[in-house]
Order: C-alpha cells, then sequence, then structure tokens
C-alpha cells in the first residue's frame, strides 16, 4: 500500500516552488517598476525575494526569463485536455484560451500587461522573448497535431499553429496600446477570423 505521505509530498513541493517562483517575479517587477530594468540586478531580486542568487538562477536562467516566463502554458495543456476533442483545432484553442484568461483576477492581468510591455519595450528582453514564444508554439504543435491525428513537422499543423501565433502576437500589440481592452476578448475574436477562415 502506497505511503499517505508520498502522495501528500509532491503536491506540497510544487506549491512551495510555485510559491517561490511568484515571489521572486513580484520581487522583481517591484524593482523594475521603482528602478528600472537596467538598474536591477539579480543579487537585488533575489535579496527582495529572501532567497539566495543560486535559488533564483535554479527558477530563473537569466534575468530577463524573469520577465517572460509565465505559468499559462502547463494551464493550456491542462485545459485542453479537460475539453470534448470536437470540432476544429481552433475551435479548440479559443476555448482553451478564453477559459484560462476570463476571469483572471485584475492583479493577473496587470502583471500580464506589464511584463508583456517590458518583453516588446527593453531590448534585452526583446531578444530572449523568441525562445519563450517558440516554447509556446511548440507546446499548440503538440495539441494541434494530436488534435489532427498528424505529427507535429507536418505542414498543416505547423501553418495552423503559426497563423494562430501571429494573431495572437497582433493581440498582444493591440492591448499594450490599449490595455482597457479585455485581452481574452481580443484573443477570442482574433482566433475566429482564422477559425471562419478570415
Amino acid at each position: 500500500m502506497p505511503d499517505s505521505r508520498s502522495d501528500v509530498q509532491p503536491g506540497l513541493r510544487e506549491r512551495k516552488k510555485a510559491k517561490t517562483r511568484k515571489a521572486i517575479q513580484e520581487a522583481a517587477m517591484r524593482l523594475i517598476r521603482e528602478q528600472g530594468y537596467d538598474a536591477t540586478t539579480v543579487d537585488q531580486i533575489a535579496a527582495a525575494a529572501e532567497v539566495s542568487p543560486a535559488t533564483f538562477f535554479r527558477y530563473f536562467p537569466t534575468k530577463e526569463d524573469v520577465i517572460i516566463q509565465d505559468e499559462y502554458d502547463p494551464m493550456f495543456v491542462e485545459r485542453w485536455h479537460e475539453l470534448t476533442p470536437a470540432g476544429s483545432p481552433i475551435g479548440r484553442i479559443r476555448e482553451v484560451i478564453r477559459s484560462t484568461f476570463t476571469g483572471l483576477p485584475r492583479r493577473d492581468v496587470d502583471a500580464i500587461r506589464e511584463r508583456t510591455v517590458l518583453m516588446f519595450t527593453t531590448p534585452q528582453v526583446k531578444a530572449r522573448v523568441w525562445d519563450n514564444w517558440l516554447n509556446t508554439q511548440h507546446v499548440f504543435d503538440e495539441l494541434i497535431g494530436e488534435h489532427l491525428g498528424l505529427p507535429v513537422s507536418h505542414p498543416r499543423v505547423r501553418a495552423t499553429t503559426g497563423a494562430m501565433m501571429g494573431a495572437i502576437l497582433a493581440v498582444f500589440e493591440t492591448w499594450i496600446a490599449d490595455p482597457e481592452k479585455d485581452l481574452a476578448e481580443l484573443v477570442d475574436e482574433a482566433l475566429s477570423y482564422l477559425e471562419t477562415g478570415l
């Protein structure tokens, strides 16, 4: 019979890791807000989050990554598998993103926007965004390939995912220019055009 503590412990570990990651990211954003990106060091961020620099680097490989990384890719995958596998892949992705972003607390939405602005306007961060963007694209490649019963390298999968990622990129540019717009609604509208063939 399994030890009940072993069933609970991984969950506790994951929650602790998530809490530490969030504390580091919030400390970083607070310092960047106060003194600017260039003036903020990893040592300062670690001190503000009450962790060591070594711990910082266990969670974020570079200072840029503390801006770029988020927890949404695993959430997208989880929501995808909760949905009935019917309809078009774009329609299913629409529902994944809508259900993930709709109803987010204002604080979380503001944090996404603040980091997005830095990604688009800070040269050092901007240079790293592409790697993160490709990681997300590969997540969607896997999901769409699974939906269509095709390998991720298939041109139909790549074209579908590429079009979707391009639409989302345009949404972020619109949202930065007008933060009063609703992010979930903007993404849903953009993907609706793809789903109906533009």
